[in-house]
Parts: structure tokens; C-alpha cells; sequence
């Protein structure tokens, strides 16, 4: 006899994002409510392949009946909800995010961030210099990727990634408090001497450019580094049987690095060290 399992089909949730009625699953966010409306929410500690940690609070939008501004990246969607993602109060608490992180850290490689910064009028200068976080010259103690830590807003993705959300190693967690917080290894130790198994998932969360491929750290400080010239090409991974989908980034004819489509169901953007840094063959480096 064969016995059919109950099928769960999530019931539709109404509700009005600036006075637009949408539909989403029961379950879903508010972020994804904003996203079935094509409303362009900023987020920075949110990835879809993570859990929300609500860290940078970029995200908040304004919910009626509530106290405070929400963050939509994880707040579950309820009937009749009416929320307002571009209000004064909604846009004077990104300005003020964003004033805060830029005059932290250096936001240079953050391209969305910098046109954040240009839609909510945000200056993070009027902070002053003395606003900067812990001064920290680039960790280059490895052959795969350089750890610039003077651009790490402490979004914590890559302490998730690198912990039971994507590769369960825990190699980095988050050390000190206040202005002297930073990613870190146990004791300091330098990356070889730690537990990093050099997947790279935590590169490939980053949203400042804190984490980076050698390759590109290195056509950056010549100044050689262009996305808009490079090209972009999906194919599977070559070193065993799963078939992890690998997005190729090259420059000038050579790969610059791979990274994997986060939408995609077999790696859902996570890749091993020989997906994430094994192409190097295809062009004879060492």
C-alpha cells in the first residue's frame, strides 16, 4: 500500500507595503513582501543562504501599531499588516546607519552602499576621524585570500557561514567589545595556524570587500581591478560528483575568482576550497 505524505502548502498572507497590496507565504518576511513589490530595501547582514542576525539594522522599516522600527530582513508578515519602508522616520534611521558605518570603516568596495549613501543624503564625515574602529593593516598570511578588516562592519555573516549555518568549522567569531570588536581567530593566531579549512563561504557573504579573493586584492592595489570589463560564465564544478554550480569571474581573459549562485539548490552560494579557489590550473598558476 502506498501511503501519501500530507503536502504543506503555505497559505497566502495579505498585507500593504506604501499603500501597495501584495501576498506572500505564511512564514515569509517582510523584506521578501518588499521584494514581491520590486521595493528596494537596503540590507547588509542579510543573505538569503543565512538566518537573520539583525546586526546592521539598515533594513528597518515602519510598522503601524508598533513602538519601534522594524527590521524587515527578519519580522514574519501577519494579516493586515501596513508598512512603509521610505517614511521620514524610516529614512532619517538609514541615514543615521549608514552615517554610523561609513565613518567607521572604509566603504570604497562597497559599491550599493555607496549609492545608499547618495539616496538617504548620508555624510559620514561629520562623525570626525575619530570615529574609526579598530585600525587594522590587511591580514595577508595565506596563498587564497587577504582578510581587510579596516572595511568589516561586524555584519557577522562570515561568523555564520563559517559556523553551523553553512561549513560548521568555527574558525572566526567576533572578539572584543565596542569600538575594540573585530573578527578574529582563537588567540589571534594567524589563519594557517587556525581551524579555516580555506572554503571561502565567508568571502562569499561579505558585503564590504573585508574578505577578498588574492587575486583581486592584488589587481586592486594596481588599480587594474574593473567588474564592468569583466564577464561572467556558470559551469560545474570539475573535482567530484556533487555538481556545485561555479560562476567564473574573468578579467583580461584570466579568472579573477568563482563564486556560486546563492539561488542555486545543490550549493545555495557555499562552495568547498576547490570549488571556491581550485580553478587556478586552468591557467597554470603555481
Amino acid at each position: 500500500m502506498t501511503v501519501r505524505l500530507p503536502v504543506f502548502i503555505p497559505r497566502p498572507v495579505a498585507l500593504t507595503v506604501d499603500d501597495q497590496p501584495v501576498e506572500v507565504p505564511e512564514g515569509s518576511t517582510l523584506l521578501a513582501a518588499c521584494r514581491a513589490l520590486g521595493v528596494d530595501t537596503p540590507t547588509l547582514c542579510q543573505a538569503d543562504n543565512l538566518r537573520p542576525v539583525n546586526a546592521c539594522r539598515v533594513c528597518v522599516v515602519e510598522l503601524e501599531g508598533a513602538r519601534t522600527l522594524v527590521p524587515a530582513c527578519s519580522r514574519k508578515v501577519e494579516p493586515g499588516m501596513k508598512v512603509r519602508t521610505d517614511s521620514p522616520r524610516v529614512r532619517h534611521a538609514r541615514k543615521l546607519v549608514l552615517e554610523l558605518l561609513g565613518s567607521s570603516v572604509d566603504l570604497d568596495h562597497a559599491p550599493k552602499v555607496r549609492q545608499w549613501l547618495e539616496r538617504y543624503n548620508a555624510d559620514p564625515s561629520r562623525f570626525g576621524p575619530e570615529a574609526e574602529t579598530v585600525a587594522q593593516p590587511p591580514k595577508d598570511d595565506n596563498a587564497l585570500y587577504v582578510r581587510d578588516y579596516a572595511r568589516c562592519i561586524l555584519c557577522y555573516k562570515c561568523v555564520e557561514a563559517c559556523g553551523e549555518e553553512a561549513q560548521g568549522t568555527f574558525a572566526i567569531a567576533v572578539a572584543g567589545r565596542g569600538f575594540h570588536a573585530r573578527i578574529a581567530t582563537e588567540f589571534e593566531v594567524p589563519l594557517t595556524s587556525s581551524a579555516c579549512v580555506y572554503c571561502g563561504n565567508c568571502i562569499g557573504v561579505c558585503p564590504t570587500g573585508a574578505l577578498v579573493f588574492k587575486t583581486e586584492f592584488a589587481l586592486r592595489a594596481e588599480g587594474a581591478w574593473d567588474e564592468t570589463q569583466q564577464t561572467r560564465a556558470d559551469t560545474i564544478c570539475p573535482y567530484c560528483g556533487v555538481g556545485c554550480t561555479l560562476t567564473l569571474h574573468a578579467q583580461d581573459g584570466r579568472i579573477v575568482k568563482a563564486t556560486s549562485p546563492a539561488e542555486n539548490e545543490v550549493t545555495r552560494g557555499h562552495l568547498c576550497i576547490k570549488g571556491r579557489f581550485g580553478w587556478r590550473f586552468v591557467q597554470g598558476d603555481e
